[in-house]
């Protein structure tokens, strides 16, 4: 029988202030106990760049501190004149006196880097033997100043593309959205943006990420042993931070390119408690297409994006911080060639949109015990249209997330305690056909999609002593598929097809069709027989609740999301991991190996020519069965000094076994077969040579293995027309890829005086001109089986030059 969501989850939902009420009354009087404190935040001078890991020290009272990921610190003291300390690895060390009370809201600190080290380039924003130290693994932490260092396709900076470099990250081709995290699918990958969902990470359909550079402070990967507070994909979190507003005075920045230019803006109102960023791009670049071959002259592909955020401090103690992020695409190609849904037209013109907004407030009660309570809305707009009047049609999806969370984090002693509870609510529209006035299309509107996951997590990391440490943590989630909806009842005797639909039961609006969960356990362990070197192992649990189903190599922005019911269960994944990681020469190089196995149960695939758009029951083409992904991944990283850079290589392999009971629903006669993103051998080299503050080159090189593809067997002639037969998924491979890329960057010098700042970038993309394939396809002749056809996107050297300013 249907029944409605219990009264505690409906406020679990709708009232996320109510646990932040219950939660600051259980802590008041703890938080009323030290009423005077020092805090601010610790940025370097020349970036304004929040540091981590400072150590702020306060040499009266031999106490001190570290800076949160946002370069913030508070130490509670009594009335009183102090010496307080500020250092870090790679930065001078900077000594201030301090009365207590203050006499101003905040006590920022700028610190200026080692001018021992002004030429490196450094790989991550933290501590320099982090990778050592922390229980966590499988953890790639990447600057922006270094990402803007590497050569770029068309000079455009790329977030997404950068991670590309790290080992275990692949794509199934030039141009395809997201990215493969240990051969897992893109929409296995939790991509957030200052705690947003982010849906569809590529603009131009995969060629360039939808993060501004521009805008982002720094980007973290996590691959590994997961901490609690994530959760709903099974895979890797990407976590992209957007850079504090200048508090100081206003400042402009931008840049002009081949494919977009950028404005920033950024700066206090009116004091230093209220402060700002905007920073845009838009695209113009038509005329590239007019420059190409004439099958593609029609084709017109433009983006913009918008990052704002505004950051209040009220006093020492709280932080309230307002992001908001917008974009949209409109892409035009001429012909039918992606629709996919049998409508011959002149032209396809694709429109999708990212809208996002998060509120976050941090109450810091002492120096060892804070508050973050966070409201985030998101929503994902896709479409597609035809515009010939006979069968003009427009195609439009929606996906829309509301998020409340809070969460606590305390230090004491050899603990630091997280814990929170998290509601997400998700609204999808899957598909609406919306026919043209004289067009013979009919119309149609899938029914909506309502679902609520909550969760709740805590979680410790306990350092006994300095060569052990232990990260465990426990997160349970609640899966409800909400009404309204019809939920369709197949015979269990034969395959789950629209023939055998048996009966249906319809759920009212906010009635619970279908419930999934459980226990997520996380467990991470360091050991470290030396301090230059530590030994680590990690079990994760996630579960996926949110799916995206297509049928194509890459995924399309309009390709369906599907959320888990009572016919399509959630996927389940456990990992193991393991890894040994070794720093040498006072952390200058860092060599790590890691292996992982992970399991998943109801894993997700499809029928052979499955029809996934505007099916109003896509579990009829869709197969779950097992899969499992598992590697190992080297690296060797250089930190310091005038040649910096990395070298990793990756073996991974992703297989799948479908093996349903009926011979539909099996593929590969119910044998393991790749997935299509299973790519077993990646390599990567990244070098940065830096002889001097005004200059500096890059080279990357990337290999991997061929993606799997599945060509025909044999082939059928009826009624004349040549028909392929296709027998086993995914038993060819398409020729393996190689690259290599070139920047040089020239920027003003620093020791000139002056606020205006400039740098030119000159950047190849394919320096040898690799004719890479992104795809195989065949075509039927009468004298052959078939003939097989290498299609490239970037076929040839790819020259760019960009001019960079900031005043």
């Amino acid at each position: 029988m249907p029944h409605r969501l219990p009264i505690f989850c409906q406020r679990f939902v709708w009232q996320p202030a109510f646990l932040w009420l219950l939660l600051t009354s259980l802590t008041g009087a703890y938080g009323q106990q030290t009423t005077l404190a020092i805090a601010g935040y610790v940025r370097e001078t020349a970036t304004n760049t929040p540091i981590t890991g400072v150590n702020v020290f306060v040499q009266e009272i031999r106490k001190g501190v570290s800076t949160d990921r946002d370069g913030y610190y508070l130490v509670s003291l009594p009335a009183g004149t102090y010496t307080v300390t500020f250092s870090s690895v790679g930065y001078l060390r900077k000594t201030q006196t301090i009365r207590i009370p203050p006499s101003q809201l905040a006590n920022d600190v700028n610190l200026d880097v080692d001018t021992k080290l002004l030429n490196e380039v450094t790989v991550k924003t933290e501590s320099a033997d982090r990778n050592v130290k922390k229980v966590e693994m499988g953890v790639n932490q990447l600057a922006i100043r270094n990402i803007k260092r590497m050569p770029a396709l068309m000079g455009e900076v790329d977030v997404v593309r950068s991670l590309l470099l790290l080992p275990g990250v692949t794509t199934v081709g030039e141009g395809a959205t997201g990215i493969n995290v240990r051969g897992g699918s893109v929409d296995q990958n939790l991509v957030l943006l200052d705690d947003a969902p982010v849906y569809n990470s590529s603009h131009l359909m995969g060629f360039f990420s939808v993060f501004n550079p521009d805008a982002v402070r720094d980007v973290t990967l996590q691959k590994g042993s997961l901490p609690a507070r994530y959760g709903g994909r099974i895979s890797s979190v990407l976590d992209v931070r957007t850079k504090e507003p200048e508090t100081e005075r206003l400042t402009v920045s931008g840049g002009l390119g081949l494919v977009s230019s950028r404005l920033g803006v950024e700066g206090p109102i009116g004091s230093r408690k209220l402060s700002f960023l905007a920073d845009g791009r838009l695209s113009a670049n038509n005329f590239l297409f007019q420059l190409g071959p004439a099958n593609i002259r029609d084709t017109r592909a433009n983006f913009y994006d918008l990052t704002t955020k505004v950051k209040f401090l009220p006093n020492e103690k709280n932080t309230i911080w307002l992001s908001g992020y917008a974009s949209n695409d409109r892409i035009r190609f001429p012909s039918d060639s992606l629709i996919s849904i049998g409508v011959r037209s002149s032209r396809t013109d694709f429109d999708y949109q990212i809208t996002n907004a998060s509120l976050k407030w941090n109450h810091a009660f002492s120096d060892a015990f804070s508050v973050t309570t966070t409201g985030v809305v998101a929503r994902y707009a896709a479409a597609l249209s035809v515009p010939d009047s006979a069968s003009a049609f427009r195609l439009q999806s929606t996906l829309l997330t509301g998020i409340g969370k809070v969460e606590a984090d305390y230090q004491q002693g050899q603990h630091r305690l997280s814990g929170g509870l998290i509601a997400t609510h998700y609204g999808l529209s899957p598909n609406t056909l919306t026919p043209g006035p004289v067009s013979s299309q009919l119309p149609l509107t899938l029914p909506t999609e309502q679902a609520l996951e909550a969760a709740v997590f805590v979680e410790d990391e306990f350092r006994p002593t300095e060569k052990f440490s232990i990260l465990g943590g426990l997160r349970y989630t609640r899966f409800f598929n909400l009404g309204p909806g019809t939920v369709q009842t197949y015979n269990p005797e034969g395959p789950r097809l629209p023939d055998n639909v048996i009966g249906q039961t319809v759920f009212g609006r906010g009635a619970v069709a279908e419930t999934y969960g459980g226990l997520e356990p996380r467990l991470a362990l360091r050991w470290s027989p030396k301090p230059e070197q530590s030994v680590k192992v990690s079990y994760t649990r996630m579960q996926q609740f949110l799916h995206l189903i297509t049928n194509t190599q890459a995924a399309l922005p309009t390709s369906r999301w599907k959320l888990s019911d009572a016919n399509i269960r959630p996927q389940i994944a456990d990992q193991l991991s393991a890894g040994y990681f070794l720093n040498l020469q006072a952390n200058t190089y860092e060599l790590s190996g890691e292996v992982y196995y992970r399991r998943i149960r109801d894993a997700i695939d499809y029928r052979d020519g499955a029809r996934l758009l505007l099916n109003p029951t896509p579990e009829t083409e869709l197969l779950q069965g097992e899969g499992k992904a598992y590697g190992a991944e080297l690296m060797l990283r250089k930190n310091n000094g005038f040649l910096t850079g990395w070298a990793s290589y990756a073996y991974s392999r992703s297989l799948l076994l479908i093996n349903g009971p009926y011979a539909g629903e099996q593929i590969n006669n119910g044998n393991w077969f790749p997935a299509n993103f299973d790519k077993p051998h990646s390599l990567n080299l990244v070098a940065i040579y830096r002889p001097s503050r005004k200059f500096n080159a890059s080279f990357n090189f990337t290999y991997s293995t061929g993606r799997p593809v599945t060509a025909p067997y044999a082939k059928a002639r009826i009624n004349g027309i040549a028909i392929p037969i296709y027998l086993d998924r995914n038993q060819q491979r398409i020729p393996d890829y190689h690259r290599l890329d070139l920047s040089l960057t020239w920027e003003k010098d620093p020791d000139k005086p002056g606020r205006f700042w400039y740098s030119w970038v000159f950047s190849v993309y394919n320096l040898y001109g690799r004719k890479n394939a992104y795809s195989v396809f065949y075509k039927l002749r009468s004298s052959s089986m078939s003939d097989a056809y290498k299609l490239s996107i970037f076929a040839s050297p790819i020259p760019s030059l960009t001019y960079n300013f900031k005043f």
